[in-house]
This record gives structure tokens, sequence and C-alpha cells, in this order.
């Protein structure tokens, strides 16, 4: 069994749902990336465009101003640096100042240049499921074959196949509901036979297995139940906020499934 991967969070905002603020200043935010390559991260996520409800629009050259000085002080940290963007002008922009990946929340679909640039440099893409209807049949079967569309459209702009990467889009364009049946059906997603990068981190969804009145930073317990699962479904990676807890217990779980399942 392969090593989970953990994709740490690193929110350069001043508006994120859970951590707006916390590391907007380039300091600040590269004594985080130290501290989460110190954890155990394998991947640091930077992202410079809060998604959150309400949220603020912004240029893509104030989002480009935030995440490339922070890309570029911890490009040395010997772990790999997603941008987190849905533009394929920061995408690149990010790449030129040392990420090596590109997570796109919106699969392509935004801004489809942002596949041109993971084909000209050759990098991993994660694309996340979103789409501007929320209307489904059955959401599974739905948000596979438009997961599916995407990869489609990624393989006709010269990305690998190798470099392509899924993420069911937990706390996007789906109800409770539906997420909960994504999450009990993942193994569907998995057998498309791209890796899967699962995102629960202190959403919605993962609020209610703690309290409800709870605050975002109080759900990494039961964000760490999601990992558990997630590892049992078939998962290659998670992206959360609290790497260390994540970390000890995904690496402990492997190990018991191995010394368990011989």
């Amino acid at each position: 069994m392969k090593r989970l991967q953990i994709m740490g969070i690193l929110n350069v905002t001043p508006d994120s749902f859970s951590d707006g603020g916390k590391y907007h200043a380039v300091e600040d935010a590269v004594g985080r990336a130290r501290q989460m390559v110190e954890e155990g991260v394998d991947i640091i996520d930077v992202g410079g465009y809060s998604t959150r409800p309400g949220h603020t629009e912004i240029s893509a050259e104030e989002e480009s101003g935030r995440v490339v000085p922070v890309i570029e002080a911890i490009r040395d940290l010997g772990v790999d640096i997603s941008i987190d963007t849905f533009r394929g002008d920061v995408a690149r922009e990010a790449l030129a100042a040392g990420a090596t990946m590109i997570n796109d929340q919106w699969r392509g679909t935004y801004d489809e240049t942002i596949l041109d640039v993971a084909s000209e440099h050759n990098v991993p893409i994660f694309l996340m499921h979103n789409n501007t209807h929320g209307r489904y049949g059955d959401v599974v079967r739905d948000m596979i074959e438009e997961l599916m569309a995407s990869v489609a459209l990624a393989k006709e702009h010269g990305v690998k196949e190798d470099k392509i990467w899924l993420d069911p889009g937990i706390g996007f364009v789906k109800t409770r509901t539906e997420e909960l049946t994504v999450m009990r059906r993942l193994e569907e997603l998995v057998a498309t036979g791209y890796p899967i990068l699962l995102a629960t981190s202190r959403k919605r969804m993962v609020k209610a297995l703690a309290e409800e009145d709870t605050q975002a930073s109080e759900r990494d317990e039961a964000t760490a139940a999601t990992t558990i699962y997630g590892i049992d479904k078939g998962v290659r990676a998670v992206r959360v906020h609290n790497v260390a807890l994540n970390r000890k217990i995904a690496d402990a779980y492997m190990k018991l499934k191995e010394e368990l399942d011989g």
C-alpha cells in the first residue's frame, strides 16, 4: 500500500473560511510552511483566492501578488508546492516561481489555458469537481461523467495521463446528503484509475460529524476520521489544515492495516 500523500493548506488570503488572514504576510506563511514540513507534509498547497461563501473577487494580478512571493520563499523546502488557482496566468507565474503542481478547483472549465500551462510545464494537475448548476440525477455518476470530460479536455491540451489527479469536490455544488453519497461511493471514483485527492478538511460535512456549533479549527478530529475512511476507499492524498494530526493518524492506520492484512 502506497503512503498516503498529505497536502497541507496554506491560504495566503485575508478572508478564507478557516484561517483567513493568519498567513497573509509572507513571513507568517513561510513559518507555517516550515512547520508543515517538520510535521511530514508532502505537498504544500498555496492559495491566494478565497472560495468561501461571500468571498471578495480579486484580479489575477492581485492573486499572483499574494502567492508568488510565498512560493519563491518556500521553493527550497524539499517538498512539492501546488498552486491553488483556476487562472492560467496565475498558474504560469506560480510555476515560474517554483510551484511544481496545479490544483484547479474548476477542473479546467473556467480557464482552459490552465491546461496548456500544465502541459507546457509537464506538471501534475488536480481536477476538482465543480460546476455552475449543482443539479444531478445520480450525483456520483454525474460527477464522474463531468470529471472524465475534464480529463478528456486536459488530454486534448496535451496533459499526460499520468499527470492527472481527480478530486470529488466535497463542499462544492452538493448538498450534505449528496456529499455523503459521494463519500459512501468513493470507490467508484477510484475505479476510474486516476489518483484521488480527498479534500474535506473543516468543511460543512465534517462540521456535522463534530458538533454543529464548532468553529472551523475545532473540526480536525472529524476531518481525520474522513482521512481514515478515504484510505479504506483507496484515495491517494488528502488536503488538510492540520498536517501533524493527519500524518500521524494516516501512517499509524496504514501500518496497522499492513500488519493485520499480512
